[in-house]
């Protein structure tokens, strides 16, 4: 996951409307379905899709009342306690 991705997506969100991104999540989950897809193309494509999860996951918790930078740091917590595990 990207920071600066994860900031401009809920940017995006918090100027337009989650919704495009959820539709987006959805446009490239069935696009992994393509067999012509290389293992690359792949990978890209799901770190696309988890930045754009990890923006919504942000942006709920701004909108529930977290400030944006407390909201930012808690989500990069939790990723990369995950990672470590």
């Amino acid at each position: 996951m990207r920071l600066p991705i994860i900031k401009h997506l809920t940017a995006f969100i918090e100027n337009n409307d989650e919704d495009f991104v959820i539709e987006a999540i959805e446009t490239l989950e069935d696009l992994t379905e393509a067999s012509s897809l290389k293992d690359e193309e792949l990978d890209v494509i799901g770190e696309l899709i988890s930045n754009m999860y990890g923006a919504i996951e942000v942006s709920k918790s701004i909108k529930s009342g977290v400030p944006r930078k407390d909201a930012f740091n808690e989500f990069m917590k939790r990723v990369l306690g995950a990672i470590d595990s």
